[in-house]
């Protein structure tokens, strides 16, 4: 697909971590120092759609982007995520997952994590 940002990266772009069939790279909109994407190599719009062998790699990748990030940027936290589909904000159609890390006052009150996507039931 020739219009997928994800299927046509642009340099300078910093590979975190990388499998045959998955890769990992910073944010280059980052929402936090140290967000980084996840992403199946294979051009593939729903993570219900990736292979088992794709999620075992992206999960793989998640644990260790995880441990590289922690090391670099010392967060106090993390959120993970994957937006499935218009409605849920998926705004580029191929399967990428956020792990953003969260640092302490980069909020006013982070109570309800990823609930905050529909913020009336946030807290609870």
């Amino acid at each position: 697909m020739t219009d997928c940002p994800f299927c046509q990266l642009e340099e300078p772009l910093e590979i975190i971590a990388q499998t045959s069939l998955c890769l990992a790279f910073y944010d280059r909109f980052p929402v936090n120092p140290g967000h980084a994407l996840i992403i199946p190599r294979r051009h593939v719009a729903s993570y219900f759609d990736l292979t088992s062998e794709e999620i075992e790699q992206m999960q793989s990748l998640l644990q260790e982007v995880r441990r590289i990030v922690e090391e670099r940027f010392k967060p106090d936290g993390f959120n993970v995520g994957v937006n499935v589909g218009e409605a849920a904000g998926q705004s580029v159609f191929h399967v990428h997952m956020h792990l953003i890390p969260r640092y302490r006052g980069d909020v006013a009150n982070p109570r309800g994590g990823v609930r905050g996507v529909i913020p009336a039931r946030q807290n609870y």
